[in-house]
């Protein structure tokens, strides 16, 4: 049996697990981005999505920089709740495939995996501070800010013409 301490189980720990938890999910979005970039109606959310398909791109570098600050090697972790979002997004794109609501359940998919990440980036960006690694809380920091517009996005995307279409 392992002998729990401070030392295995402090805050240190759950920087790297949430590490590994997030390169996983970032891994995940990735690839289930074309999925809905394909499945979307309109143009300006086809970009939309497009565009944070790149950005995820570059925020899996961005993670993999972040190990390499600890000397670690990029690893990933399994995210059950990531797993769980986005199999129920492949549900509602297909109940909603070809419904006036395909647009707005797309964006209701995609806003539960942003709300997910800026949490998990959020406590992250925090533990980092904390933790005093100022270099990886700026690159968690830029990450989160790249999810909170992704989000931004959407919503005035949902909120401008989608929902209306959808009603």
């Amino acid at each position: 049996m392992t002998t729990k301490t401070k030392e295995t189980m402090g805050l240190d720990a759950l920087f790297e697990h949430a590490l590994k938890d997030m390169y996983y999910a970032e891994k995940k979005i990735y690839r289930s981005l074309p999925k809905m970039i394909k499945a979307a109606n309109d143009p300006a959310l086809k970009d939309a999505l497009t565009a944070h398909r790149d950005e995820t791109q570059s925020q899996i570098e961005v993670l993999e920089q972040v190990f390499e600050l600890l000397g670690k090697r990029p690893k990933a972790e399994k995210c059950d709740a990531m797993d769980g979002i986005l199999e129920e997004a492949t549900s509602l794109l297909e109940d909603f495939q070809d419904g006036a609501a395909n647009d707005s359940a797309i964006i209701f998919s995609a806003q539960a995996v942003e709300h997910y990440e800026i949490s998990r980036y959020g406590s992250m960006h925090a533990y980092a501070v904390q933790l005093k690694m100022k270099e990886a809380a700026k690159l968690i920091k830029g990450i989160l800010d790249q999810e909170y517009a992704a989000d931004k996005s959407l919503s005035a995307l949902a909120e401008g013409q989608l929902n209306a279409k959808a009603a």
